[in-house]
């Protein structure tokens, strides 16, 4: 299975709150994942509350194209729940 962001929620400041494919939920801070060029105007909190799921590609996306891969966000993020 391939796994895919299904929902995103802006907690606060770099924080999110993540629902996977799989039924996990997972809460993650991407502060310390935002450098490269693609990544600087996301340091904006203003422009990091733009985050959504792109359905297309299975993950987060911010408007000007900067998304992280599902995988390593799942990797990263502490699991809040699992669906039943």
């Amino acid at each position: 299975m391939f796994l895919h962001v299904t929902h995103v929620t802006y907690l606060k400041d770099y924080q999110l709150r993540l629902e996977f494919n799989d039924g996990r939920v997972k809460k993650l801070d991407l502060k310390d994942e935002l450098y490269g060029e693609i990544f600087d105007p996301l340091r904006e909190l203003e422009f990091f509350r733009k985050v959504a799921v792109n359905p297309a590609t299975g993950t987060i996306e911010w408007p000007n194209g900067a998304d992280f891969a599902p995988e390593f966000l799942y990797e990263i993020g502490q699991e809040v729940r699992k669906s039943a």
